[in-house]
């Protein structure tokens, strides 16, 4: 399946400097992988960069559901923005479940009053307006520098699928990124602070570019829940310390690292002592499901980033 889903570039040879780079990793390839660790399984995802090429899902009329259709030409400009946002997409897969499909609207290249337009839009298509008015006001209480760079909705449309809104933050602290996580309906403020300071040690800080995202769901009157991503490479020294503070947090929420650990040594290029963001970054959504750690990482394509004024970003 994911091959036929993967647009035009998939098939193309990888040369030694990416033909156009992406957002999604910091030397520009535009796909990454990363596994979530709840449940019975875990479920493997796979984000990718439809760099301007039209996907199209098995299927098209199931995946493409009315919440997409509603929001779309708010992200265009047709509704005024200034260029169409870039589409992300992303298939998630937990057996024996089915396939999960998802659309991410990138907005980091927009002036901020224009995503803050869109997503306001957006939402009211949604019926979300209220939910996202008072989620807002929340966030806007809090101090410090962030900004929204992604929008997404689930590509189903079940009662429980998501609207989600990622925020970016700028040297950031553990306490302001837990205030802004705190903003959801259903967060467990202690748990959260203790994945935390697993992951980022004896620091206070949450690092480089840490992210918040909030999801929102039909029949919530505000953010129904939220998950805070850190970046390890601006937490630890090098992937070996990254792995062992990750198996910490995923031992701490009952969920045996064995796997997380095989699969990390098998993605690096050599020992992880020597590696330094294979394993770029590790979200904690606490909303009541156990060991609900997700872990993001960037296969080494490319020897060095290309040049970009932007810095990457990390879904789920």
């Amino acid at each position: 399946m994911l091959r036929a889903l993967l647009p035009p570039w998939a098939h193309e040879r990888i040369g030694p400097v990416p033909v156009q780079p992406s957002y999604v990793a910091d030397d520009g390839f535009p796909a990454e992988m990363s596994v979530n660790w709840s449940g019975a399984q875990p479920e493997l995802r796979v984000l990718f960069d439809s760099l301007g090429h039209e996907v199209v899902w098995p299927g098209d009329s199931v995946f493409r559901t009315r919440r997409l259709d509603h929001v779309r030409e708010t992200f265009t400009p047709r509704a005024g923005r200034p260029s169409p946002a870039p589409l992300w997409h992303s298939i998630a897969w937990r057996p024996p479940s089915g396939v999960v499909h998802k659309t991410y609207f990138g907005l980091y290249s927009w002036p901020h009053a224009h995503r803050e337009a869109a997503v306001t839009e957006a939402m009211a298509r949604l019926g979300l307006a209220a939910a996202w008015a008072d989620t807002r006001r929340r966030i806007e209480t809090v101090e410090g520098d962030r900004e929204i760079e992604f929008f997404a909705v689930d590509l189903t449309d079940d009662t429980q699928a998501r609207v989600k809104i990622y925020y970016r933050h700028h040297d950031a602290g553990l306490a302001e990124v837990e205030r802004i996580a705190a903003v959801a309906l259903h967060h467990d403020a202690r748990q959260a602070q203790a994945a935390y300071r697993t992951l980022a040690g004896e620091g206070t800080e949450a690092g480089e570019a840490a992210l918040s995202c909030l999801a929102f769901r039909s029949g919530v009157d505000r953010a129904a829940e939220s998950t805070t991503y850190l970046r390890l490479p601006a937490l630890v020294p090098d992937d070996r310390e990254a792995v062992e503070r990750t198996a910490a947090l995923l031992h701490g929420q009952g969920v045996d690292p064995g796997r997380f650990r095989t699969l990390a040594a098998a993605l690096a290029p050599g020992p992880l002592s020597g590696s330094r963001g294979v394993l770029e970054l590790v979200s904690f959504r606490a909303a009541g499901r156990h060991g609900d750690v997700t872990t993001y990482f960037r296969l080494p394509v490319y020897d060095r980033p290309p040049p970009s004024p932007l810095s990457p970003v990390d879904l789920g």
